[in-house]
């Protein structure tokens, strides 16, 4: 689907408010989708009654609370635990039997907005016998996401649809036996957390996290151009073990990537990759 066409004075007013941001914030948004970034900063507009980009300019660069408000605009945090669940018992069904053959082990799971995809990651392997082998690196460019996810506190309203999603995904026990309800909330097990580090990573900026056997990183790319989306997957590459795992969202593909040879399809319904023998530096040399 094509990019919607914008005024020529919009497209500039959105250059400079994301190159302000990018020099006096310290963060890089310029190669995330233009639509969705016209949508998202519609939205910060109406609420903060700017009638520009670049009044909102004026006042990200003025005052540090309205660029913090603005981070709940430009990232998304919406997921749920054992999201696409199909994808969650591929992991166990198909994943899980190779990560067995490695004496100690590595996740990054990149983009973890409010910790949802943690929590499901460190249930699947603790119900697996991997948990006590395992570090789990979770990264999120938003400093409040990462506090969420820290926090491991849900609305229990949502538990509903979260227990429904680890049954699907092949779960061997109740999902209630990893949180405590209260106060109509969910605090879910602080052991979960224990083989966890939780880390601010700016994909469009920061260079390769740490030496990995599975990256899963689900509808992250989808908000990215493709130069960025190309970046991303140079790190994720450089991040694997050869052999290591790579899993996507459903809407998300390597097939038009610089990097699609330097992986394999492994399940290609469910989006996950395996690292082959292919030097990524051989790949940036061609491209």
């Amino acid at each position: 689907m094509s990019e919607p066409i914008f005024a020529p004075h919009e497209e500039l007013e959105l250059d400079l408010l994301l190159e302000a941001i990018h020099r006096h914030c310290h963060y890089d948004f310029r190669g995330y989708s233009r639509g969705s970034l016209h949508r998202r900063l519609a939205r910060a507009q109406q609420r903060h009654h700017c009638e520009s980009l670049s009044q909102l300019q004026h006042l990200v660069l003025r005052d540090s609370s309205v660029f913090a408000d603005l981070m709940g605009f430009l990232t998304i945090q919406v997921s749920e635990m054992f999201r696409d669940p199909a994808y969650f018992r591929a992991l166990r069904e198909q994943v899980i039997p190779h990560l067995r053959t490695y004496p100690s082990l590595k996740v990054w799971i990149a983009g973890c907005a409010n910790g949802e995809e943690f929590y499901s990651m460190a249930i699947l392997f603790r119900e697996e016998g991997l948990e006590d082998r395992t570090i789990f690196y979770c990264t999120d460019i938003s400093p409040a996401a990462l506090e969420k996810a820290e926090a491991g506190i849900y609305d229990l309203d949502r538990i509903q649809q979260f227990t429904e999603n680890h049954r699907l995904a092949g779960g061997k026990t109740s999902l209630s036996d990893y949180y405590t309800a209260a106060y109509g909330a969910a605090v879910f097990d602080k052991g979960l957390r224990r083989r966890a580090v939780f880390a601010e990573h700016n994909l469009a900026s920061d260079e390769v996290f740490a030496e990995a056997q599975l990256v899963s990183s689900r509808n992250v790319l989808i908000y990215f151009d493709r130069d960025l989306q190309d970046r991303a997957l140079g790190l994720f590459g450089g991040s694997l073990v050869r052999g290591g795992f790579l899993g996507l969202g459903s809407k998300e593909t390597l097939r038009f990537s610089r990097y699609s040879d330097a992986f394999a399809d492994f399940d290609e319904h469910q989006k996950i990759y395996r690292r082959n023998l292919i030097d990524l530096k051989a790949l940036d040399h061609a491209a």
